[in-house]
């Protein structure tokens, strides 16, 4: 039963999405419990002079509702602001898939992909697109 796809956006100011989609990587523990992802936003409007303000953490929203990291940190080069740095950390396998299940609508609702590294895990995504 296909899942229906609902709208995903990244937001540093309740209610405002970021427009700059940013590029992101995951880490994970051998056991696959625990990990991160990494988001890096180059040139984010978040930092823009009329938008620039306390950026109180990353919120991560859609149609099941929302994850919220703290860990934002800004990038400057030369006293300005041109990159934001966030990480999202899980400790459980089902905050993982709650992760994962965002990204899928993340990517989605921005028209973009993702690639895994693990052979295994490629396999097994072309396989479920087959069936």
């Amino acid at each position: 039963m296909a899942e229906a796809k609902g709208t995903a956006s990244i937001q540093f100011f309740r209610g405002v999405d970021e427009p700059v989609v940013p590029d992101i990587r995951l880490t994970r523990s051998r056991d696959g419990r625990t990990g991160q992802a990494t988001f890096v936003f180059e040139q984010p409007q978040a930092l823009a002079p009329e938008t620039f303000g306390n950026i109180g953490g990353m919120w991560m929203v859609d149609e099941e509702g929302e994850m919220v990291t703290r860990e934002v940190n800004g990038k400057f080069v030369n006293g300005i602001p041109s990159a934001l740095e966030a990480t999202y950390t899980w400790k459980t396998e089902e905050d993982f898939e709650r992760f994962m299940r965002f990204a899928q609508r993340y990517a989605d609702s921005n028209g973009l992909g993702y690639s895994q590294n693990q052979k295994s895990d490629q396999t097994d995504a072309a396989t479920e697109e087959q069936a």
